[in-house]
């Protein structure tokens, strides 16, 4: 696997490798061992599965706070999407700071979303599915959001028109109305 650091730390993306012949490819998604001895030690306990049918579907941006905090491990597998982490924790001096991946079947890339960062993305073809593994189950009462418009963050979601968005995003706090359960550990 190919792990390619960001300019947020601890935003990874990682691209396995594809081993194939005439009938197609085999890639190896997430392998717990290899991911340890490379310094990623995460354990996995839920697997999510999204489909949005329309483009300029978006959800984000999204983050569940301390107790039940999660890393995620985000891959499009049908469609394409912007993926975008943006820094939530306190105290950070990369804190509101984003970055953004395609992410796509054909790239095979995952972006790694540890604990602290906001997490969203939006389709950008049709009938888009998007997996992601979560290193703790969902927990309603740590639910937390961001506006995915907030100007003091500045995502440059490349829309065109307006998003197709939930009722929870369209009313989502600005990140100045939102104190953030996460802080800064300098490493």
């Amino acid at each position: 696997m190919q792990i390619e650091e960001t300019e947020l730390p601890g935003v990874v993306i990682i691209t396995p490798k594809r081993f194939g012949d005439d009938r197609g490819w085999f890639s190896e998604t997430w392998n717990g061992s290899a991911m340890a001895t490379a310094g990623l030690d995460l354990r996995f306990v839920q697997d999510n599965h999204s489909m949005s049918a329309t483009v300029g579907t978006l959800r984000g941006l999204h983050y569940q706070a301390p107790p039940r905090a999660q890393d995620k491990l985000v891959r499009c597998t049908a469609g394409l999407i912007f993926d975008v982490a943006v820094d939530f924790r306190r105290g950070s001096p990369t804190f509101g700071r984003w970055i953004g991946v395609e992410l796509s079947p054909e790239n095979g890339r995952q972006l790694l979303v540890p604990k602290g960062f906001l997490h969203g993305f939006v389709t950008r073809a049709p009938h888009t599915e998007v997996q992601y593994k979560c290193t703790d189950v969902y927990a309603p009462d740590c639910d937390g959001g961001v506006r995915w418009d907030d100007p003091e963050i500045g995502i440059d979601w490349g829309l065109t028109g307006s998003p197709v968005l939930s009722g929870k995003d369209a009313v989502a706090p600005f990140l100045r109305d939102v104190v953030s359960p996460f802080e800064w550990v300098q490493a």
